[in-house]
């Protein structure tokens, strides 16, 4: 055989291979391809079939009626965790989402008859319609910035407690761990650290509620509280994920802020020195601290105060306290998950109100100086 024709004889065989290596490599490859498109249409359809099946009613054949209270001021999450908690929906977070979708709105707090075989749109329907059918009998405002004992003034003189009573019982271990039972998602075991001082202190929401009894038991006031509160922080579920922030840390943060803050302050570059300086290790120094560890309120925080033997201290400590020194409202709470981005490291408020940012020591104590002093 010529060289000629064994060369051509190795060329077919070649080209025969090649041929057939990429037959297997064609095969390989759609196979792969019809294995993704499978998997990915079991995703979608496995989604697309969870959706379905949440919007439907929990049970078609059940029409026995269920008594939910929605309270005043319950969000769209509130109300959803509400019915899933009493058996009339499915889930939650898809009746949040149908709800924005539907963008449906004006719902109304009461007390509902639902049963487990409505179906979503019937359920929106009676929420728009319904009405609290009792008079209110008395209301208990909190407002923004209160501490745990004097928010047990207000509930006393409302309900016509003794306000050592409502404070011991807003402390009492048993109390507390019978809340943290209904509410394992807010109330985690932070709270009983051994350096907070007061377990409740900055988890009872500011807000007015609205009591439709004479006198409501203390568990009955105080769970409402703990609803909004819970309520409010699940709308940051999101943000507090993203930031591996606990409900407990997000409230502690806040309060720092709100005790800080006046009506002209912005929170948002307050909460940016606050995280500048712990980001450096440096301590907050934030005077509501130490008069929260001081346990009294003084319009002036002298040089002594500042050496009080408290984890609460920011003088002595860096970091955040060990919990929450007041209750914060939602502009606090926002400020806390959405920080200005600053350089400043101090912060000083003026007679005014307003509040003056500056990024060192020196320029802090000309300010001082100018505002405080007047040198």
């Amino acid at each position: 055989m010529s060289d000629r024709k064994q060369d051509k004889n190795v060329f077919q065989q070649s080209l025969i291979e090649r041929q057939s290596e990429a037959k297997v490599v064609r095969k390989i490859v759609l196979i792969a391809a019809i294995i993704i498109f499978l998997l990915i249409g079991a995703v979608f359809g496995g989604g697309y079939f969870y959706i379905k099946s949440a919007l439907k009613p929990v049970d078609p054949s059940n029409k026995k009626e269920v008594a939910v209270e929605i309270p005043i001021g319950s969000s769209v999450s509130g109300i959803g965790q509400i019915l899933q908690e009493n058996g009339i929906i499915k889930n939650a977070k898809v009746f949040k989402y149908y709800v924005k979708f539907k963008n449906e709105a004006d719902f109304m707090a009461g007390e509902y008859q639902l049963a487990p075989s409505m179906t979503l749109p019937e359920i929106l329907s009676k929420l728009k319609t319904g009405k609290v059918l009792e008079e209110v009998v008395f209301k208990i405002t909190i407002p923004e910035g209160k501490q745990l004992r004097q928010i047990a003034e207000i509930i006393a003189e409302k309900t016509n407690r003794e306000h050592d009573e409502v404070f011991n019982t807003l402390n009492d271990s048993e109390f507390v761990k019978s809340m943290m039972e209904k509410y394992p998602d807010l109330l985690t075991n932070e709270i009983l650290s051994d350096q907070v001082m007061y377990p409740l202190e900055g988890y009872l929401f500011p807000a007015t509620y609205p009591f439709y009894e004479e006198a409501p038991s203390l568990e009955k006031i105080v769970t409402e509280m703990l609803n909004k509160t819970r309520d409010v922080v699940r709308e940051y579920e999101g943000q507090m994920s993203e930031k591996e922030m606990s409900p407990h840390k997000l409230l502690t943060m806040a309060s720092l802020i709100e005790e800080e803050a006046t009506e002209k302050a912005d929170r948002h570059t307050i909460a940016s020195v606050f995280y500048n300086r712990i980001n450096i290790d440096m301590p907050l120094q934030t005077d509501p601290t130490v008069l929260y560890a001081k346990g009294k309120h003084k319009d002036r925080v002298l040089y002594e105060d500042l050496e009080v033997d408290s984890p609460y201290n920011t003088y002595k400590n860096t970091g955040l306290p060990p919990g929450p020194i007041a209750c914060a409202g939602t502009m606090s709470i926002e400020a806390a998950l959405n920080p200005e981005e600053t350089d400043f490291l101090y912060f000083l408020a003026t007679a005014e109100g307003n509040v003056i940012f500056t990024k060192s020591l020196d320029e802090h104590n000309r300010e001082k100086a100018k505002h405080i002093t007047g040198k």
